[in-house]
């Protein structure tokens, strides 16, 4: 267990819920929502990710309260709830999904600086893959340095970001039009959108990628200086992103038309508020982009190391990734992420439209972890474990549950079978680590259940790695 001076307040907390969700999403959010669908579909999805949100929210109070026992969030309620195996895939999907989304981050933030310096191109050319990785190595020794002192980092970088965003919200607020948001509201003007339904269902994805983090308390618990503040600090940090999100969204489809926010380049945030006051606008929001990103930069190395430390904290993980350095932190777990970071950023030098890529793709990873979750908040309340007969409070959280898993299947199934397949893809080398944790415990791999859903796991990942050599599926 942490020491007390490595104990994190509920500020720390909130900041890392908020620093996590809060990246670089937020500010392609304009040019991402509108390309999938008009203002009426928006608005629809975001009333839908705002009820299944909130319960996946309270799923992680309730399972923080319930079970004070079970650190580290969605890994832990996943072996609670359905084994070894699908504890470990939970801790390696969330894993791929963390880093995954910091190379995409990495692009983003030198894609961004090459509106001040060209040379950093669009985030992939040879010189912003050399800085990125200078960078990768110096918030790796940041981290290095403490959890303590880097989550306190964590909340000044995530107040700094916060206010270019509220600047903007007043602004647009101002500049708002309703003939523009309603103009052409259910998209009947674009074709290629279909129907409603169709546009909610693929925006979906995007909602899902700005919401990544909402967990991040959860993965802490074990450091938290009160354990009710895990879901407490959940809740907090969920109703202010969401306020966030809806109100950038909403307010740039009064500020310009669907088709010209479907043009913009990304951060297309910076381009929307040029248009309402000029040139220094976009620099503003370049700016908070830079400091949203760094700032996200670092709650995922901290969330990254977090989830392979508590892994092999039980046994799930090998013994290798347990091993703390001086100031509390896991090193090993730290070096095999940025390791892996590194590794994708090389790649991104031969690799065109990385960031779109790659935020789906973390995306799709971290479905299978909170449907996880969800399932096991309602067995819980279902079975009664943890309540008192006849318990209101277990009648509420039974309706909390079943929110929660009915959204996490939506998500999968919007999802669509492609990201499905993909992630497969890199689900099923995972089991060579939890193999090599069987053989230290001298244990047998598999159950027969467990054997089953690795079987599927292949399956998938062979018609994924087939689609992708033969074209039929693309990143």
């Amino acid at each position: 267990m942490p020491e007390p001076a490595q104990r994190l307040r509920i500020g720390a907390l909130i900041a890392l819920v908020v620093g996590s969700m809060i990246g670089g999403g937020i500010f392609s959010l304009p040019q991402n929502m509108a390309e999938r669908a008009d203002a009426g579909a928006i608005m629809i999805g975001w009333t839908i990710t705002a009820v299944g949100m909130l319960n996946l929210a309270f799923v992680f109070q309730v399972l923080a309260n319930r079970k004070p026992e079970l650190n580290s969030g969605v890994y832990a309620y996943a072996k609670a709830g359905f084994g070894d195996y699908m504890g470990f895939s939970s801790a390696w999907g969330y894993w791929i999904s963390a880093w995954l989304g910091n190379v995409g981050y990495f692009v983003l933030l030198f894609s961004t600086l090459g509106y001040f310096f060209p040379v950093f191109g669009e985030g992939n050319t040879p010189i912003a893959i050399a800085a990125s990785s200078a960078l990768l190595w110096a918030v790796h020794f940041l981290v290095s340095r403490g959890i303590k002192e880097a989550a306190f980092i964590n909340l000044v970088t995530t107040i700094a970001k916060v206010v270019p965003l509220l600047i903007f919200i007043v602004i647009a607020a101002i500049a708002f039009s309703m003939d523009i948001f309603t103009r052409d509201i259910w998209g009947y003007e674009n074709p290629d959108f279909g129907s409603v339904m169709n546009q909610v269902r693929n925006m979906m994805l995007v909602t899902v990628f700005v919401f990544i983090g909402i967990e991040g308390a959860s993965v802490y618990s074990a450091r938290a200086q009160k354990r009710s503040d895990v879901g407490r600090a959940t809740v907090i940090g969920f109703l202010g992103v969401l306020a966030l999100l809806v109100l950038v969204n909403v307010l740039s489809l009064g500020v310009m038309t669907q088709p010209e926010l479907a043009g913009l380049q990304n951060p297309s945030l910076a381009s929307v508020l040029e248009h309402i006051v000029g040139p220094w606008g976009a620099l503003l929001i370049s700016l908070g982009l830079i400091v949203s990103l760094l700032g996200a930069l670092l709650s995922w190395a901290l969330l990254c190391a977090e989830i392979l430390f508590a892994t092999a904290q039980d046994n799930t993980m090998p013994a290798f990734l347990k091993k703390q350095n001086a100031n509390q932190v896991p090193i090993n777990a730290l070096w095999m992420t940025n390791v892996m970071i590194q590794l994708f950023l090389l790649i991104t030098l031969f690799s065109a439209g990385t960031y779109t890529s790659l935020i789906y793709l973390a995306s799709s990873m971290i479905l299978v972890p909170y449907l996880w979750s969800a399932a096991y908040a309602f067995l819980l309340s279902w079975r009664g474990e943890t309540y008192k007969a006849k318990s209101k409070e277990r009648i509420k959280d039974l309706c909390i549950s079943s929110i929660a898993l009915i959204y996490a299947v939506w998500l999968l199934y919007a999802g669509g079978v492609k990201y499905l397949l993909l992630s497969a893809l890199l689900y099923a080398p995972g089991v060579v680590l939890f193999a090599i944790a069987k053989r230290e415990q001298r244990a047998a791999l598999f159950t027969p259940i467990e054997t089953a859903v690795f079987v599927l796991v292949v399956v998938g990942a062979g018609f994924a790695a087939y689609g992708l050599e033969t074209g039929i599926l693309t990143m």
